[in-house]
């Protein structure tokens, strides 16, 4: 399946990024498609499809280590510079419902996991790419 232009991925791929973005985001996705007008089922394929592609630019070494602030076995959370979400919306054709919601979802796990953000960061970016892509069996 096409997950962007220029990315392409096998839908069992995509699925199990489904299964792990619902499983990991939880309580947070259902909060946030709550209070947006994006569905649950829509926000957790979106947010499967910034996994894929924040796996791929860490991969390709793309993904900025000076902006992690904090990394663990399950994730790793990163403050990206202005914009990250506007491209990746454009990138992956988003509406920007979608995107702001894509957007609240990892912005309230960063900030469950570090804390409330600092003044220095309110106009960085919230990613949190999970790390554990092979599931358990």
């Amino acid at each position: 399946m096409k997950l962007t232009a220029d990315e392409a991925v096998r839908f069992d791929e995509f699925a199990r990024a489904c299964d792990l973005v619902a499983a990991y985001f939880g309580e947070t996705v259902d909060a946030v498609a709550l209070e947006t007008p994006v569905s649950r089922p829509q926000l957790v394929a979106v947010l499967a499809r910034v996994q894929l592609s924040g796996r791929q630019s860490a991969i390709d070494g793309t993904l900025p280590d000076r902006d992690v602030c904090y990394r663990s076995n399950d994730e790793t959370v990163l403050w990206l510079e202005s914009g990250f979400w506007t491209g990746i919306g454009e990138r992956h054709g988003l509406e920007v419902a979608e995107r702001r919601a894509a957007r609240d979802v990892h912005r309230r796990l960063l900030e469950a996991i570090v804390g409330e953000p600092s003044a220095t960061n309110r106009e960085k970016e919230p990613f949190v790419l999970i790390e554990r892509f092979e599931r358990d069996g």
